[in-house]
């Protein structure tokens, strides 16, 4: 079942967006009913695989090692 008042403010949103923006809209409203996985498919970016320098992956993954496993108790 459809919620009217969702349907209107997607309606509203969708009225503004060029033809091409309301395709994207239109395939992911589909890939969601089907279930199929939204995204772009790993054999179109294996031509970005080893674009990154090994002495900034090295970097990025200390970082993330550092400051990923940090709980700030006073957060909230």
């Amino acid at each position: 079942m459809v919620d009217p008042l969702i349907q209107k403010e997607i309606f509203e949103h969708l009225s503004k967006l060029p033809a091409g923006q309301q395709r994207r809209v239109l395939d992911l409203a589909r890939a969601l009913a089907t279930g199929e996985p939204v995204g772009v498919p790993g054999s179109e970016i294996l031509r970005f695989a080893g674009m990154i320098d090994p002495e900034d992956l090295k970097q990025m993954a200390q970082v993330i090692e550092e400051e990923c496993e940090r709980v700030d108790l006073n957060e909230w």
